[in-house]
């Protein structure tokens, strides 16, 4: 399925019905007064988050979204039926602004979240609505309301706890294969991955996170250069981010530890908040590094980058070191997770004294 992060819809509620202007008429009843009966609410547009979908493309080809009007009123006291509604399915992390005036609208955030994006409008009152001890045949009636119309703006940040980032044919994607239940395409050339692919790793029983793999950024990404500009926007809402660095290039003459200050410089250029989240240095390729140079090269690369945080060692085509990774990386995600909740308040009436 192609993966499309962005789109632009028109949504238009139902309007409501008109009132109706109507007497009772019966043989033998000369003055039956008012029956007419009030118009039906229009269909409102919901949006509902289905974590099934990863993609917009399906509001990519199909712009318009119109729930139905609902049905006048009419003689008999009887009052016209509501517009059917519709329910517009997105990705969980959909982002709806106004795309006109730029304004964030609703986020869907929560699996099976159901927001109202446009109301429908109420239906008028018939004439049985203004009989009164004064106005026994009172001949008003209100039109329905109109439905609500917008111009939407729908954009996909993907919901991960890590997101994987460095140079193309870094190894990003034999990483979240070897580690998670994703199958990207992996192959020997740039930019193999086109579009986000997000894996489930499991560490335990009920112990599990969420990693997502984007396109390689290369230098001037943040002003537009290769793919990785696009999707930037899904690394702002992880909690970790795995810089991974090729250890053993194709070409020797390439300098890794500028290659890798230039993506960090990316980062700085396109979001402050993205720059400053916490950020592991994963160094792969390791196996195609002799045992007795590895140590040193390490050493030197860390040391010329001036990393100060955590760094490991791994091979994710064998699987070499992925083990403590994932599991250091779960007791950050956890850790994060807890401090984020608010904290449970607890009656001092139902405190249990220790002993």
């Amino acid at each position: 399925m192609k993966f499309v992060d962005e789109a632009y819809i028109d949504v238009s509620a139902g309007d409501g019905g008109a009132g109706c202007v109507s007497f009772r008429h019966e043989k033998y009843k000369e003055f039956g007064g008012p029956n007419g009966g009030d118009g039906g609410r229009g269909g409102h547009v919901f949006a509902v988050a289905d974590p099934n979908l990863n993609t917009l493309v399906d509001f990519r080809f199909s712009r318009r979204h119109d729930a139905k009007r609902g049905e006048h009123g009419m003689g008999s006291d009887m009052f016209g039926a509501a517009g059917d509604d519709i329910t517009l399915k997105m990705p969980v992390g959909t982002i709806i602004t106004d795309a006109e005036t730029g304004e964030v609208l609703f986020e869907l955030l929560t699996p099976g979240e159901v927001i109202t994006i446009a109301k429908g409008g109420d239906g008028g009152f018939g004439n049985l609505r203004f009989k009164s001890a004064i106005n026994r045949a009172p001949r008003q009636k209100t039109p329905g309301w109109p439905g609500e119309k917008r111009n939407l703006k729908l954009e996909l940040k993907v919901l991960a706890d890590v997101g994987l980032l460095g140079m193309p044919n870094a190894g990003k994607s034999t990483l979240i294969t070897a580690i998670s239940n994703a199958r990207p395409r992996i192959a020997d050339y740039p930019f193999t991955t086109l579009h986000p692919n997000l894996g489930v790793v499991r560490v335990g029983p009920e112990q599990s996170f969420v990693v997502a793999d984007l396109p390689g950024l290369i230098e001037g990404a943040s002003e537009g250069a290769g793919l990785g500009h696009l999707f930037l926007r899904h690394l702002q809402r992880t909690r970790l981010l795995l810089h991974v660095i090729d250890m053993a290039p194709f070409d020797e003459s390439v300098d890794t530890v500028a290659q890798a200050k230039a993506i960090v410089n990316e980062l700085k250029k396109y979001d402050a908040e993205l720059y400053n989240k916490p950020r592991w240095l994963v160094l792969n390729k390791l196996d195609m590094v002799p045992l007795d140079q590895r140590a040193a090269l390490v050493k030197d690369f860390v040391k010329r980058l001036k990393f100060k945080g955590p760094v490991f060692e791994i091979s994710a085509l064998t699987r070499e070191g992925c083990e403590s990774l994932i599991k250091t990386i779960y007791q950050h995600v956890k850790a994060q997770q807890k401090a984020e909740q608010t904290p449970e308040v607890v009656d001092p009436r139902f405190v249990v004294a220790p002993e």
